[in-house]
């Protein structure tokens, strides 16, 4: 069996990875008629600044040492909840962190593989996972309105540098 390596966990271009992350977010918030402000932006950016998920404290001192002024919480929350609501990032809520989503065109569910060594946070679909779920909601008469399944362990990148 060949397992898949996630991007995220490879060594690769990063600047690749935010400058199609910005691509996709202004295509999206221009179909929805959203506007991405200045501020929005920078925090979506300092999102997609690597694949480990961030916490908005964590967010607030990045933007803080980017900026002369300091960012009031309730600031970046707003921003955090305008970038989930277009689908432009997760809240991973075991971490209480935020991370840009991969596919923000498409509705899909929350699905994540957290390493827990180096912090990584893998999206991923898994269609089999995702027909049990639908089936077994079914069976029970539940209507699932949300959905996230986040699977901490150790990335395929941590578990070759332990060998």
């Amino acid at each position: 069996m060949t397992i898949p390596t996630s991007i995220a966990s490879q060594q690769h271009d990063h600047s690749h990875c935010i400058s199609t992350a910005m691509e996709q977010a202004k295509a999206v918030c221009a179909q929805n008629g959203a506007r991405l402000t200045p501020l929005r932006e920078q925090v979506f950016r300092l999102v997609w600044n690597s694949h480990q998920p961030l916490g908005a404290y964590a967010l607030m001192d990045m933007l803080a040492a980017e900026s002369t002024r300091r960012v009031a919480p309730p600031t970046v929350y707003r921003a955090l909840e305008f970038l989930l609501e277009q689908g432009l990032i997760h809240r991973i809520n075991m971490l209480n962190a935020f991370v840009g989503c991969t596919h923000p065109s498409s509705e899909h569910a929350n699905n994540f593989l957290i390493c827990e060594h180096c912090g990584v946070a893998i999206e991923f679909s898994a269609d089999p996972l995702q027909t049990s779920i639908n089936d077994t909601a079914a069976e029970f008469g539940f209507s699932i309105n949300a959905q996230s399944i986040e699977l901490m362990g150790c990335c395929q990148h941590c578990r070759e540098a332990e060998l």
